[in-house]
Order: structure tokens, then sequence, then C-alpha cells
């Protein structure tokens, strides 16, 4: 068994607490569901918002969830490299599993997809 990174992202468009809490869950939801893992085989997870989003914790959402309750969650602020996408949540999921790199499927959603194109649309 293997300890891997699943790296995940995306937007919103207002500074609200009810939209980053929703789009936490529907990135979350995503990530688990495309990479067939559930909390049990997480680790942690790491979870930054851009300096413009402070209406609410992500990982508020994500303990919320069923089964999420012992799950390792912490949140930071992203560095803010002037010019980079706003209003942005990005999560780094550890997770153990027997999948290679290569078979790990990365999420991006909303304006973030721009942040890595290669990886923004669903393997086949």
């Amino acid at each position: 068994m293997y300890n891997r990174g699943i790296r995940g992202a995306t937007t919103v468009e207002r500074n609200d607490e009810r939209e980053i809490l929703d789009e936490t869950v529907v990135l979350m939801r995503e990530i688990v569901e495309r990479n067939e893992v559930n909390p049990e085989d997480i680790c942690s997870v790491w979870i930054t918002l851009t300096q413009d989003l402070d209406a609410a914790f992500p990982a508020k959402a994500i303990r919320q969830l069923e089964g999420w309750e012992l799950v390792p969650l912490m949140c930071s602020v992203e560095v803010p490299v002037k010019g980079s996408l706003p209003r942005c949540i990005r999560l780094m999921v550890q997770v153990n599993t027997e999948k290679s790199q290569s078979e790990i499927k990365h999420v991006y959603m909303n304006e973030a997809k721009k942040l890595r194109p290669d990886l923004a649309a669903p393997k086949a």
C-alpha cells in the first residue's frame, strides 16, 4: 500500500460562507468518487484558500460529511502570488491506496481548470 496525494481545486463566485462550504463538498465528493476512496483510507486533508476567502473554514463542510468526523483536516491561506487565480479553494488529500501515481485522478473544477488544464478533464 502507498500513501498518495490527490490534488483538487475549485473556485467560488463570492466570498460567501454557504458558497465556500458547498463548493468544498462538491470538490471533495468528486475526488472521492473518481478515485474510489473512503474516509477510512484517508490520512489527512490539507486545505488552502486564497486570501480573498475568509467567510468560512472549508474543513467545517468536510467534517460534517458522514464518516469524516475523525479525518484530520487543516486549513491554511494560499501563498499570495500576484496575479494568481482569485477565490480559489485547493485540497491535497493524502490517501492510502494500492493505485499507482498514474491511476490517481486529480480534480480541477470551475475556474480552477485553468491551473492544470492537463489534469482538468476526467481521465477515461
